[in-house]
């Protein structure tokens, strides 16, 4: 009889072998995003604060805005000057966009001077930053396709203005098909991709602490357990009473 090995008694499993590609990817994938964390069920105590919500508001904010808009660009841009619905499809795509942005400048503030790039999360500030920067892109390809006065006067002051920079020639902002496809497509697949790959990165470094947290601040706080049924309809019972002779 073999001795066991560890203190828990237990023999060690062979670690398992990759041998090909799917393999190997499989296990690059578990060790760089295990499970616990792309998926955690407790959480840091100071995620309570108000700073933290704001993130997740953004997040919020940009599935609207792609239901909404995917909804505009099945029914081509002019729907929603004609259709009562469309108007208000086309309202709740804008304020969407407004509430969008809000919080993720209030978010990108508060990380900024919480440091949010410290504890090796430099890439997940940067993924930050330029799915902002995208996002601008985007909002602007957005008022171009209003096919209003306003939109012709975007259009045309923002082509003078890219002409100036040279890129102009490839990116004409008063080409409403151009304009059309960058919006619907190349602009939300890129913000897509970038705020995945920073949820990513968030799962995987975790929240950033504030500045000023205690050691007992960072100990995660256990989920509320579900009370067994069995305890919930039991009802109290009385002692019985020893009858008087």
């Amino acid at each position: 009889m073999s001795a066991p090995t560890g203190s828990t008694g237990q023999h060690a499993e062979p670690e398992e072998e990759f041998y090909t590609w799917t393999g190997k990817t499989r296990r690059w994938v578990l060790k760089k995003l295990p499970p616990d964390k792309l998926l955690p069920q407790d959480q840091p105590s100071y995620v309570a604060s108000w700073i933290y919500v704001f993130g997740m508001g953004a997040i919020a904010s940009l599935v609207i805005i792609i239901v909404s808009g995917l909804i505009l660009s099945l029914n081509g841009p002019l729907w929603w000057h004609v259709s009562g619905f469309g108007h208000f499809i086309n309202s709740t795509h804008l304020w969407s966009v407004e509430f969008f942005f809000l919080f993720m400048v209030v978010h990108l503030w508060g990380k900024y001077w919480m440091a949010a790039w410290r504890g090796g999360r430099v890439l997940t500030w940067i993924t930050g930053v330029v799915s902002f920067a995208v996002s601008i892109v985007a909002a602007f390809t957005g008022y171009l396709l209003q096919t209003n006065f306003d939109s012709q006067w975007i259009a045309f002051e923002g082509k003078d203005a890219l002409n100036a920079v040279g890129i102009g020639a490839w990116f004409n902002v008063a080409n409403l098909g151009q304009i059309f496809m960058w919006h619907i497509v190349l602009l939300p697949l890129a913000v897509a991709a970038i705020v995945a790959f920073h949820v990513i990165l968030v799962r995987v470094h975790g929240v950033v602490p504030p500045l000023d947290a205690a050691d007992t601040d960072a100990q995660l706080q256990p989920a509320p357990q579900p009370v067994p049924q069995a305890q919930t309809l039991q009802q109290p019972t009385e002692e019985p009473t020893e009858v008087a002779r």
